[in-house]
């Protein structure tokens, strides 16, 4: 189908005007309607006998999906609701345009009881004083010989969006034989009407609505029959059939294919180990120009240099943080530097030889908190904290180990966007609350505190500073500026990082230069405010990292400390580690892995999966922190090696990503350049204050939350109808069972978030169970209540 815009190009009198004008001039000679092909579209103009000829109309045409009926669930709903009140008029004679439209709003207007929207009905459905020049209408298009195209001009519908109209209305006329109605318009025998408020929410607008009537009225067949339909009752009643049967023929395609494809996987079974091989012999080829590829094509070399800055600043300053966390639950135990070493020795290995080389991996905090849990045991059973740690790790690597032999990660498949959508969204809000805890902590240590208030009541007493200086008791110390300047400085990092970051929304500078400063956007961020937080405010002491030097991180546990309930111990807590392990490390690569990101050398997760178990049995016997895949840092990864274009749908944009870099090079540098840095340990790195690793962590979950459709689905709750982004599954799935969805992925993402932040450290070893246990609740629980054609929806199985 085709949709038609037609504009006015003569704006110095109305087109009535201008052919009258020419008769007067030239009342021997005739007219007639000329059509030349234009840049976007058509240019009609009025030609005269002796060859003379004035622009009146410019059309833009652009084509229309047809609807899917079985899918898009606003089809049939439109159907339903108004065919009862739709104008039918069968076997009008009128030959003039003008007089069918007339009568058929009049008619539509009528049952609607609004008659005084006639005039500016007539007004939008024609151009200004035309007399029969539709504004905007849709047609059918045939094909011949696989490149000429024409209209089908059996038919037509035009449509309007109306101030004065208190809901839709639809008219359908069926003419007595095929009339000339116009250029384009030569053989119509259907006129379909729809009209339209303007408030009224995208899926409901008259181009969607358009899109339901004109794919019906498109099938040549249900028309013919259409002729032999004699009362209104039994044409409306037809139309309904059709409609129905749309969603029969369509929902049974679809089903049979959704069938065919699972029994496929069902039926393939995999023998121990099956998975890592066909791991390695889809990647392994491209091992080589996962090197390569990082240097080759336009502006590869701008783009993999900016990726691996942001990773050494994303990784970095997290893997710090977490360091001052263990630092702290582990009483200098495990602090900054097993933190960097760690993630450098992490790093780079998996970088070499892991198959998806878009994952980063890093230790995070869920295991910083399991490690807090492994000191409390350690501590109430009188068992060596090292030892109990390198059992865990052992225990854990060796479980993470088993389920990628035995191709657990085949399990996966259960796990749909939906599991994704809510873990993503936990990480923002624990990147979010863990940026909020310092700020309350550092405004309790600096502003509310007894000092400050003592000061506040000598300053109420009218004292001056001279009189304080003159009394005998000393003077209280407030040092509010410090959470003042703590605030400046986290807020300013994520403003500058996400001004940046959006920076090619802008009209400003040249394109090139707008995506350069987006792709430096977080570096640039905390290095400014690292400055302006050390040097221009350097008389306002600010906390700063506690690191010790390297040689605490290569301390071997005491084996002679193992003993019996160590191991034992170890292998209890290892299992739950060891879940959260294989449910974030798949759940972040599948993200990396999404069709969005158009990646083309294949997935790992079987391989990956082993290599992380390695990794960690390593890192346990060094007693460093362990680590898995992570996000929001991984498709971050993705989107830093990406070429983004701005796909503008009905007003709203959204970012397309076209290609990704598929590279190691990033990654590995990066994990180098951060091995590198036990250099700049304690300083220059503890110039960079707490405050400005907040904002990094608020920027990481600003940027991730972008793109979450659990989080646009929530802002649907707070948004106007009419504002609703038209979304396939805004098309697709009636609004009430989007938002019972919504609410059963809100309960989900409580529940993480009350086991997740529970201050009582036994209550988050069930974290990783109840993230596993999401699995069974998708596929089992939920499906009672919403239908699965819905589900396959909104969860990204269909679109």
């Amino acid at each position: 189908m085709s949709v038609r815009k037609r504009f006015s190009s003569f704006r110095e009198g109305s087109f009535k005007d201008l052919a009258s004008h020419f008769q007067k001039s030239r009342p021997n000679s005739h007219t007639r309607w000329k059509c030349s092909e234009g840049f976007s579209g058509k240019i009609w103009s009025l030609q005269y006998d002796n060859g003379e000829e004035v622009a009146l109309l410019y059309t833009e045409k652009d084509t229309v999906r047809f609807k899917d009926f079985a899918s898009e669930v606003r089809g049939n709903m439109d159907v339903d609701r108004l065919l009862d009140e739709a104008a039918v008029i069968l076997d009008m004679t009128e030959t003039s345009l003008e007089r069918i439209i007339h009568n058929l709003v009049q008619k539509s207007l009528e049952i609607l009881e609004s008659p005084s929207a006639y005039e500016e009905a007539m007004a939008t459905l024609f151009l200004p004083e035309s007399g029969n020049i539709l504004a905007k209408t849709i047609q059918g298009t045939i094909g011949f010989d696989g490149t000429i195209v024409e209209n089908d001009q059996s038919w037509l519908l035009t449509m309007a969006t109306l101030t004065n109209i208190p809901r839709r209305a639809v008219g359908i006329v069926r003419l007595k034989q095929p009339e000339n109605l116009g250029p384009g318009h030569e053989e119509t025998r259907y006129i379909i009407m729809v009209l339209c408020p303007t408030k009224e929410k995208e899926t409901k607008s008259a181009t969607e609505t358009s899109r339901t009537f004109a794919t019906l009225f498109a099938d040549i067949n249900f028309r013919t029959k259409l002729q032999n339909v004699h009362t209104e009752n039994m044409f409306k009643d037809m139309v309904a059939v059709h409609a129905r049967s749309l969603v029969t023929s369509q929902t049974y395609s679809m089903e049979n294919g959704e069938d065919n494809l699972q029994g496929g996987e069902n039926r393939h079974w995999y023998h121990l180990g099956q998975g890592i091989i066909e791991d390695l012999k889809k990647r392994l080829p491209y091992y080589g120009s996962d090197f390569v590829d990082g240097f080759i094509g336009d502006r590869t070399l701008q783009k993999t240099i900016s990726a691996t800055i942001f990773l050494y600043f994303a990784c970095i300053l997290p893997a710090m943080a977490f360091g001052v966390l263990n630092y702290q639950n582990t009483d200098g135990k495990i602090g900054v530097m097993g933190a960097i070493v760690g993630q450098f020795i992490g790093g780079t290995l998996f970088s070499l030889m892991a198959g998806q080389p878009l994952v980063v991996v890093m230790t995070t905090a869920p295991i910083a908190l399991y490690i807090k849990i492994i000191v409390a045991i350690a501590d109430e059973h009188n068992m060596d904290f090292f030892a109990l740690y390198t059992s865990v790790g052992l225990w854990n690597a060796v479980y993470v180990i088993l389920y990628s032999v035995s191709n657990a990660t085949k399990l996966m498949k259960y796990s749909t966007r939906s599991t994704e959508e809510i873990f993503a969204l936990f990480i923002c809000i624990a990147f979010t609350g863990d940026a909020l805890k310092d700020t309350i902590k550092d405004f309790k240590k600096n502003y509310v505190t007894e000092e400050c208030s003592k000061l506040d009541e000598l300053l109420r007493s009218n004292l001056t500073l001279v009189d304080l200086s003159n009394t005998t008791s000393s003077i209280p110390v407030c040092h509010r500026e410090n959470s003042i300047l703590f605030l400046l400085l986290m807020l300013g990092t994520l403003w500058l990082a996400t001004t940046l970051y959006n920076f090619n929304q802008t009209p400003y500078l040249q394109a090139n230069k707008r995506e350069i400063l987006a792709d430096y956007a977080l570096p640039v961020a905390v290095v400014t405010f690292s400055f302006i937080g050390s040097y221009l405010f350097r008389s306002v002491s600010l906390d700063q990292f506690q690191a010790k030097q390297i040689h605490e991180v290569f301390i071997l546990p005491a084996w002679s400390q193992f003993s019996w309930k160590v191991v034992l111990c170890g292998m209890l807590l290892g299992f739950p580690l060891s879940l959260l392990f294989f449910m974030d490390q798949n759940i972040a690569e599948s993200m990396v892995n999404s069709p969005d990101n158009k990646l083309v050398k294949g997935t790992s997760y079987h391989w990956d999966m082993m290599v992380v178990g390695c990794l960690n049995l390593l890192l346990s016997l060094f007693c460093l922190p362990w680590m898995h895949a992570v996000l929001p840092h991984s498709p971050l990864h993705v989107r830093a090696l990406a070429d983004i274009d701005e796909h503008v749908e009905e007003g709203h944009v959204y970012d397309i990503i076209v290609k990704v870099r598929e590279t190691r090079i990033s990654n590995l540098v990066s994990n180098i350049l951060i091995g590198l840095s036990v250099q700049l340990i304690p300083r220059p790195l503890n110039y960079i204050p707490i405050p400005v690793l907040d904002g990094l962590f608020l920027y990481l979950a600003v940027t991730a939350v972008s793109g979450n459709q659990l989080f646009e689905r929530i802002t649907l709750l707070f948004m106007e109808q009419t504002a609703y982004p038209p979304n396939h599954y805004i098309r697709r799935v009636p609004q009430r069972k989007i938002h019972q969805f919504t609410a059963c992925q809100v309960i989900q993402l409580v529940l993480l978030c009350v086991l997740g932040f529970w201050p009582y450290p036994y209550i988050k070893m069930i974290f990783p169970l109840l993230l596993f246990a999401f699995i069974p609740i998708r596929m089992i629980l939920i499906p009672r209540f919403i239908d699965k054609k819905f589900l396959q929806v909104m969860d990204g199985i269909h679109q």
